[in-house]
């Protein structure tokens, strides 16, 4: 019964990718929001999505068993470094005891999405490295 469940999962793994790209920024955002905030930071990161615009200098522009990370420009060491920088923004500003404007709080959501985006991606790779 698992190695079936398995099977199906393999065989859908582009499939759950892509559902977990909208799935966790939005448990997320419900998580870590009170009231109608989440519809904010849900709406910022599933924009960071627009990040997957470097698979058009790829050729070909989708393949599936290609793994993003180090392959695309934006889905390098240091553009990754600067999304986790961004996310961590506001939370400093927060530790410091600053008040955090609506513009830090969009630099946190959108870095927030953004390395949420890189960690799937990553974990695709794995993924896929682990079929051989």
């Amino acid at each position: 019964m698992f190695d079936a469940v398995l099977h199906f999962a393999n065989e859908q793994r582009a499939i759950i990718h892509l559902f977990l790209h909208v799935l966790l920024p939005l448990a997320v955002a419900l998580v870590f929001t009170k009231g109608d905030r989440w519809k904010f930071a849900f709406t910022l990161m599933m924009a960071t999505m627009l990040v997957d615009v470097d698979h058009l200098l790829a050729t070909p522009i989708y393949a599936p068993d290609r793994c993003s990370i180090l392959f695309h420009p934006l889905h390098q060491l240091l553009p990754i470094g600067v999304y986790l920088l961004m996310t961590a923004w506001p939370l400093g500003k927060y530790w410091l005891k600053q008040p955090i404007s609506t513009t830090d709080s969009v630099i946190g959501w959108v870095g927030l999405g953004l390395s949420i985006h890189m960690l799937l991606d990553a974990t695709d790779c794995l993924w896929m490295k682990a079929l051989g």
